[in-house]
């Protein structure tokens, strides 16, 4: 059987940086939760995306938790959400008790309608927050959406957790909310093998996260509690694992923006189109997603199980949340007559985007699509 090509999988430095912090964490005992290395990759993360404040946690779900609470969401506030995403970016509004309304996509970037944005302002009032995610990478149409935002006095929070070195109008992706969340799961663009981290504009609010990460813990000379905390803080040999990987982090990136541009090129004249985005924006491609044509003949099952008899994994689009059993009581915002996620998940498939795979074996991905066609 040939080798097997996997979506996306961890991979590590080809120069060992992450066995020197490990190492290094090893040696001087810190073990725990806090050191060196949890120091140094926040200051790495800040500084390549220009946000103010930075905090290390377990994991990018974590991150969106904490931006829940921060923002002050509570037992039946309203969360306006975006609809087309991995549940991750909605379970954290159940953490906090409130409910979430669900935002219809856009066909220009795939994320959330500015227009349906408006619409659910319109139709349900002013929610506590609004929790925009950049689909697969691809920046959201951030200009409208914060407007809509400060025009109501409500916080944004970005879901960046598939977004990082993404950029809107030169711009980090994670920095443009209150609060932005990344992720470090082993198949995003790097790894801490499971990660993620907090971006905050306020240092208070900063601080407010990382008390709340590690139990709540007050000043005192006892353990005193006034809040609920939580075990959310980053190990140090996680985080040297995460310094090393941001010193390939531009690499990454880059080799991303290749296989996208492989896929566009070897698939051009098929009844499919890949994912679109907006001028003055430089999506990091995380995942490579083709669009099959509607009534083109091959749905998405098709082209994954022809897949799959070659080795080949490959995945559906995220199934929208006010689909999912779990979330089907929720209130769902669209504009047209169609539900634009609801297309984009019947006819959408994400293609193998690991950054270890070579030229050839994306030739060989693209040649099982064209032998559907």
């Amino acid at each position: 059987m040939n080798k097997r090509i996997f979506l996306a999988s961890p991979h590590m430095s080809e120069e060992g940086f992450e066995l020197e912090y490990i190492n290094d964490a090893f040696s001087k005992n810190w073990i725990a939760p806090l050191g060196e290395n949890v120091n140094e990759f926040e200051n790495a993360v800040k500084q390549f995306t220009g946000a103010e404040n930075a905090v290390a946690l377990s994991a990018g779900t974590a991150a969106l938790h904490l931006s829940m609470i921060l923002a002050g969401v509570g037992r039946g506030d309203t969360v306006f959400c975006q609809d087309l995403t991995f549940s991750a970016s909605a379970n954290p509004v159940a953490y906090v008790g409130a409910e979430a309304v669900y935002i219809d996509s856009e066909p220009e970037t795939w994320n959330m309608d500015p227009k349906a944005l408006k619409k659910a302002f319109e139709l349900y009032g002013k929610p506590k927050a609004v929790v925009v995610v950049h689909l697969y990478g691809t920046p959201a149409k951030l200009d409208e959406i914060s407007g809509l935002c400060a025009e109501y006095g409500v916080p944004l929070i970005e879901d960046a957790a598939e977004a990082l070195g993404s950029e809107y109008r030169g711009r980090r992706c994670g920095t443009f909310g209150a609060f932005g969340a990344l992720s470090f799961n082993g198949n995003k663009i790097i790894t801490t093998s499971g990660g993620g981290m907090l971006l905050c504009r306020d240092g208070e609010d900063a601080k407010h996260a990382l008390k709340l990460a590690t139990q709540a813990r007050e000043p005192f000379p006892w353990y005193q509690h006034e809040e609920i905390g939580y075990n959310y803080r980053l190990s140090n040999i996680s985080a040297g694992i995460g310094r090393g990987q941001m010193k390939v982090l531009e690499k990454r990136v880059q080799r991303k923006r290749e296989i996208f541009d492989i896929y566009s090129r070897e698939l051009a004249g098929l009844p499919l189109t890949m994912s679109p985005c907006l001028e003055d924006t430089k999506p990091n491609r995380w995942l490579s997603v083709a669009l099959l044509e509607e009534g083109c003949g091959v749905s998405p099952t098709e082209v994954i199980e022809a897949l799959q008899k070659e080795n080949i994994e490959s995945r559906h689009v995220w199934k929208p949340m006010h689909l999912q059993p779990v979330f089907a009581h929720c209130r769902f915002v669209k504009c047209g007559e169609k539900a634009v996620g609801e297309e984009l998940f019947s006819r959408g498939v994400c293609l193998p985007s690991d950054t270890k795979l070579s030229d050839g074996e994306l030739l060989r991905v693209a040649e099982v699509i064209r032998g559907l066609f």
